[in-house]
């Protein structure tokens, strides 16, 4: 069930989560610039619990400031699974936040500087509002369903690049998925004269598409707090966004394809490669 919100919630809620992405994310820089190098991180407090401390202290942070102000919101958190309201005052909550307290998570241990915090709000069939704090550059995109993308407050566009041969792709990878067919979709952007890269955070991978650095981001596995904030981003950036309809991808994640809209048909093959999962159930 989708509810109806009123723009000056939707507005209330993208401003809180932009907010406390900026805070989260800056926080958790220093916390990783404060544990010196890779190594010292590896040696004193043991590779896993430097990485729970870093998320755990980033999704308390951002659950403890949501559910403060939107109480009847439900939670869903990489870290923390998910979660109905504490103190629920409506039988079915009227949305749900969905969370990557650090996205790029190897990237942010290694000291590899494309990392984020993603957080997205989705209600229903629908995500309504999607903010990522891009650890790059120390700015927020935003964007609420229907009133365009913003990078600190600005609007973007994603590019009008209609040229393969004069095109950047950003792929994702998992070892949740076939490395053959990564390898695969690689040829077939090599054909087409498309040159590539591999970042390791799907949540700036897609922003990347929104603000028109890059003119695809495609991953045939996600986990749903990767995708949803992406998404919308660069929907409302103008790109060509395909995703599982949204109640499946909460419960199963899948594949994502977001592309500058002059190269829509010409990438189509990646779309019809993953038909079954976009369409809906």
């Amino acid at each position: 069930m989708t509810f109806a919100f009123d723009t000056a919630a939707l507005r209330q809620r993208a401003q809180l989560a932009i907010a406390v992405a900026r805070r989260v994310g800056r926080d958790a820089a220093a916390f990783r610039a404060d544990a010196g190098s890779e190594e010292l991180a590896v040696e004193n407090k043991g590779l896993q619990d430097f990485v729970t401390v870093a998320d755990k202290r980033a999704e308390q942070t951002i659950r403890a400031a949501l559910q403060e102000s939107f109480p009847d919101d439900a939670f869903m958190g990489e870290e923390g699974g998910s979660a109905r309201p504490q103190t629920a005052r409506t039988d079915t909550p009227p949305g749900t936040w969905v969370v990557d307290p650090i996205d790029g998570t190897t990237n942010f241990i290694r000291g590899f500087r494309h990392w984020g915090v993603s957080i997205a709000f989705v209600s229903g069939k629908d995500i309504l509002v999607g903010v990522i704090y891009d650890a790059t550059r120390d700015v927020v995109f935003s964007a609420i369903s229907g009133e365009g993308a913003l990078r600190d407050g600005k609007p973007i566009r994603a590019a009008r690049t209609t040229d393969p041969a004069r095109g950047i792709a950003i792929l994702g990878h998992s070892r949740r998925t076939d490395f053959e067919d990564y390898l695969a979709v690689s040829r077939r952007l090599f054909d087409t004269g498309m040159d590539y890269r591999r970042m390791g955070a799907a949540a700036i991978g897609l922003v990347r598409v929104a603000e028109g650095v890059a003119d695809l981001y495609y991953e045939r596995h996600l986990s749903p707090w990767d995708v949803l904030a992406g998404a919308v981003i660069a929907r409302e950036a103008g790109a060509q966004v395909a995703i599982p309809p949204v109640e499946r991808l909460l419960a199963e994640g899948g594949p994502v394809f977001a592309c500058a809209p002059g190269l829509a048909q010409a990438l189509s093959f990646l779309v019809e490669t993953e038909r079954e999962a976009f369409e809906p159930a």
